[in-house]
């Protein structure tokens, strides 16, 4: 397989013997490559800027700079790589600030291999992945916001956010509605705002939250 057709990788941990296991895991599955590793979130910072990742495997709690810290200064950078947080934590002190602060996804490291594989796929096209403990913590911790968050969805933005709970791309919800990508984003945008979020991940958990899904 090119290189143009692999998934490359920045992994982020501050225990050699996690960092030697992940590489090892996706340097011998197909359709992976691992661009290098970082022990803290200031070092993956700079080592996304130097190496440009599809995706970064993020843990949180490290000495020298935490994960969440380095979510917020990639997202402020507007940096390209999909941040996907693989971590032992899934309390809410861990998981809210790091979806807030601009994670793709959310996976526990018990998760099994293919799991992890299948998450790091998702994340590459931009699509949210949470473990179930995640998405559960999430639903019960997201609140109400003060300010935005009663105005009623259109049945389009609802049709959007169904698809999106499901894991599905911008282009996939384009297809299945036939509408462009920039209409979808158009609906993303609105309905963000209506349930007072910023991301994918968070409109998915508040909406659960106020049983507009499921």
């Amino acid at each position: 397989m090119s290189d143009e057709l692999l998934i490359s990788l920045l992994i982020v941990d501050d225990h050699p013997v996690v960092r030697d296991g992940l590489r090892g895991m996706f340097e011998s599955a197909p359709g992976f490559r691992v661009l290098g590793e970082a022990s803290n979130g200031v070092e993956a910072v700079e080592r996304a800027a130097a190496l440009d990742p599809d995706v970064i495997l993020m843990d949180l709690r490290m000495p020298g700079g935490a994960g969440v810290d380095a979510i917020r200064e990639l997202t402020r950078r507007a940096a390209r790589a999909k941040v996907l947080v693989l971590t032992t934590y899934d309390t809410d002190s861990d998981t809210l600030p790091a979806i807030e602060a601009g994670a793709t996804g959310y996976l526990l490291k018990d998760a099994p291999r293919d799991e992890l594989f299948t998450a790091v796929r998702a994340a590459a096209e931009g699509r949210t992945v949470l473990s179930p403990a995640v998405a559960s913590r999430l639903v019960s911790a997201v609140r109400t916001p003060k300010a935005p968050g009663n105005e009623p969805l259109s049945t389009r933005e609802r049709e959007v956010l169904t698809l999106v709970a499901k894991g599905t791309s911008n282009r996939e919800i384009a297809r299945e509605l036939f509408i462009s990508e920039a209409t979808v984003k158009t609906h993303l945008t609105h309905l963000y705002g209506k349930l007072g979020v910023k991301d994918r991940a968070a409109a998915v958990a508040t909406a659960y939250e106020r049983g507009i899904l499921g």
